[in-house]
């Protein structure tokens, strides 16, 4: 067996959990099982991850085994493990919010259409982290340097445009969803996000201009982090 291979079974284990997580944070605080927008979006997730997960099976074994690994590492930053339980608390709670907006007490009304365009941007920001996988194979989930797999800097592809198109591209999820659940009311956690992801941002620069050779060099050459003429 490849060794990407070997890494289906548990991949596939991983995902059944995080959608049975998905629905415990959905579903539960909607007080119904009758939600199409929130079996849509489980759907839509799934496919998008299993698709992409299993590419990386393929081409990029080792990226993928690193995107499996725990979210607490003996490497990984301590402040950053501490960002990561604050993203999940946050994240689950946004779950939460639109469920009881959206489908519980129904105080939102988004359009068919809108829910649509919702789709379409999570479609869009799972692209173009596709992207960044084939760009980058040291895009770890968590914040520390690869030693052992003998990270360099990247600056092709996306990272010739900003130093941090993983985060550029996630973040339009938190729209994608806010729309496809049907919550105007999960919008506000747009704002937190980007603040949130931008603080971690600036820690990862840190740790990089440091720890790996060549950044410094690298950050001057491409000056924008996020989008190009905004930040």
């Amino acid at each position: 067996m490849t060794p990407g291979g070997r890494l289906i079974p548990k991949l596939l284990l991983q995902l059944v959990l995080l959608l049975a997580v998905f629905a415990l944070f959905l579903l539960v605080p909607a007080g119904t099982w009758d939600w199409p927008s929130a079996w849509a979006f489980m759907g839509l997730f799934a496919i998008l991850s299993l698709v992409i997960s299993l590419w990386l099976a393929k081409v990029d074994p080792g990226l993928l085994a690193e995107r499996m690994a725990s979210p607490i590492q003996k490497d990984q930053k301590p402040w950053d493990r501490a960002f990561l339980g604050v993203v999940a608390l946050v994240y689950f709670g946004w779950m939460a919010l639109m469920a009881v907006d959206a489908r519980r007490f129904a105080w939102s009304h988004v359009p068919l259409w809108a829910q649509g365009l919702g789709a379409l941007l999570i479609c869009a920001s799972y692209a173009g982290i596709a992207w960044v996988f084939r760009t980058n194979s040291f895009a770890a989930p968590v914040i520390k340097i690869q030693a052992e797999r003998k990270q360099t800097v990247i600056d092709t592809g996306p990272y010739a445009i900003v130093r941090h198109p993983m985060y550029a591209f996630a973040m339009p999820q938190f729209i994608g969803g806010s729309l496809m659940l049907g919550s105007w009311s999960g919008l506000a956690v747009v704002p937190v996000a980007v603040v949130g992801i931008g603080w971690r941002a600036l820690g990862e620069e840190k740790m990089l201009r440091s720890e790996l050779d060549g950044y410094d060099d690298y950050a001057r050459r491409v000056r924008w982090r996020f989008a190009p003429g905004i930040w």
